[in-house]
């Protein structure tokens, strides 16, 4: 069998700016490459495979060693272990880009990791690859799942995709975010909301306004907001609404 390997764009450890666990402090693998492009999307360095991935060797300060691409399950071990202060350390995240993108490596990576990390394992996707999450859910503990509203994204729905993922990762501890922006209509948050209410009403929903960017221009509106956490309240019985806050603090 062949040595697994990944591609990786950047390892660091900060602070949780958005989600449920918000302000938890966590260890972040960032996977390159993504099956999307969305319009919002605040990481465009990590849609794209390169020849070097960067870690942030001291959290806080931007002191930055580079690696090259791919990378090796026994690496990847010792960087993140080289982050585990618990009890300071929450959880360790695989995100992107779209970490399901690589599931052979997360295949091998994290059994391998358990043997000497005993923190939970919390999985951010886009919620549209609901069969490499099947092949991966008994290795996650946390999902924080997208659906994808295609007023945010500027792409097609994949309300179809989002419910056989949803079903897969309701086997785990799991809550959903959306985005949107001033563009978003009611009629798209309530379809999602039925989606997610369709499988279970007690899964929490985070609205996420979208942070405005290269593509997008303009906040929601305050009574668009409030609006359409009612809308969600209707079918569901845990509605957030949390905007990004590492942006905020000016963290990664």
């Amino acid at each position: 069998m062949s040595e697994a390997l990944a591609h990786i764009c950047e390892i660091f450890n900060s602070i949780q700016g958005e989600g449920l666990y918000i302000g938890e402090r966590q260890t972040f693998i960032r996977f390159a490459g993504c099956n999307l492009s969305c319009q919002y999307c605040d990481t465009p360095q990590a849609l794209e495979v390169t020849p070097e991935f960067q870690v942030e060797v001291v959290p806080g300060t931007r002191n930055i060693k580079k690696f090259k691409n791919p990378a090796t399950v026994p690496q990847l071990i010792d960087l993140v272990l080289s982050f585990e202060k618990p009890p300071a350390n929450h959880s360790l995240v695989l995100t992107g880009g779209e970490p399901l993108l690589q599931v052979d490596f997360i295949k091998s990576f994290v059994p391998e990791l358990r043997k000497s990390f005993k923190l939970p394992i919390y999985l951010e996707t886009n919620g549209v690859l609901y069969d490499h999450l099947a092949e991966v859910i008994d290795l996650v503990d946390i999902i924080a799942f997208d659906i994808k509203l295609p007023s945010a994204t500027g792409l097609s729905p994949y309300l179809k995709e989002h419910k056989k993922a949803l079903e897969t990762a309701y086997l785990k501890e799991v809550f959903v975010k959306i985005v949107f922006t001033r563009d978003t209509k009611a009629a798209e948050i309530d379809e999602a909301v039925k989606l997610i209410a369709e499988i279970d009403k007690k899964i929490p929903l985070v609205l996420q306004p979208v942070t405005p960017g290269a593509k997008i221009k303009h906040r929601p509106q305050p009574d668009q907001i409030l609006a359409f956490q009612a809308i969600a309240k209707r079918k569901l019985e845990k509605v957030k609404v949390i905007p990004q806050t590492h942006k905020l603090m000016g963290v990664s």
